[in-house]
């Protein structure tokens, strides 16, 4: 069944520590692209997050955001006595810049890290283990939410997709059942408008039949009717495939636009080339439904 490349997922984990919060967008693009927001300390981190977003999808553009709620000051290489210090610096500003808001025990440790000297910048460019693991469970429970929705998606455009396949049949239909008489029309057409020149002994009348039978050939669609059958029925089994159909469908849906074309090229007939007009409108319909499938 396929899936959409639309979807949001949201986690959250703790530990005694922090609680950490994980969010994951996901929109449509050819190739998948992922970005993600962090708190400092998140950055080593990034290609594992990257990486379990790769073993799970295989196109998108995704947003990851992880946030980081401090219980304690313990996740840090921050004592008491720095923190003490570092809220007082900021009451200080706090009060001389008129500014009305309470100083958090975020806004310490936003601070605290913009000032770590050299010795604690390693150690507070990596997450504690204990706060990783929490980030990998949100993480899963957001890959997992976000997965669902993208298949609760897919299983309507795969409605969506089977409804304009059954549209394009029964105008092919149509075409099928037109094109036999459409060509007979237009031999007899040409026999009653020769038929006075066929008189005339001087003409070739073998040569005649052999241009008619060649422009009878050209105004017959039997063979682009049945290509287009075909890319239907594949079209329909993409659907259905486990694997990620999205490219495969677009190229189907290319192959069954140039075989529409035809038929409208050669058809030189009202019925058919209004029918052949209607399947590329539903073609433009698959075209945008499909942009979405992964």
């Amino acid at each position: 069944m396929i899936h959409s490349m639309t979807g949001f997922g949201r986690g959250q984990a703790a530990h005694e520590a922090a609680t950490v919060t994980v969010e994951v967008r996901s929109v449509n693009k050819r190739h998948l692209d992922v970005s993600v927001r962090g708190p400092r300390g998140l950055g080593e981190r990034e290609l594992a997050i990257k990486q379990a977003i790769k073993d799970r999808f295989n196109r998108g553009q995704f947003r990851v955001s992880v946030d980081l709620e401090a219980q304690s000051a313990s996740i840090l290489p921050l004592g008491p006595e720095r923190a003490q210090a570092v809220a007082n610096t900021l009451r200080t500003l706090r009060d001389a810049a008129g500014i009305d808001a309470p100083v958090t025990l975020d806004h310490v440790l936003d601070v605290a890290h913009r000032f770590l000297d050299d010795t604690e910048a390693p150690a507070a460019r990596s997450l504690p283990d204990a706060t990783w693991q929490a980030v990998e469970h949100a993480l899963t429970d957001a890959l997992d939410g976000l997965h669902a929705m993208r298949s609760d998606e897919g299983s309507a455009l795969f409605d969506d997709l089977t409804t304009q396949l059954d549209a394009l049949s029964e105008h092919l239909g149509v075409v099928e059942k037109r094109a036999p008489v459409r060509v007979d029309e237009a031999q007899d057409l040409l026999q009653a408008r020769l038929s006075d020149l066929l008189s005339d002994e001087r003409l070739d009348r073998d040569r005649l039949e052999t241009e008619i039978a060649v422009l009878a050939d050209k105004l017959d669609v039997h063979e682009e009717c049945v290509r287009l059958q075909s890319h239907i029925r594949q079209f329909r089994e993409a659907l259905s495939d486990d694997d990620p159909a999205g490219r495969r469908l677009k190229f189907i849906m290319q192959e069954m636009l140039r075989e529409v074309n035809t038929i409208g090229a050669k058809a030189n007939d009202a019925t058919i080339s209004e029918h052949a007009v209607q399947m590329k409108e539903v073609i433009e319909q698959i075209r945008e439904q499909i942009r979405n499938v992964e």
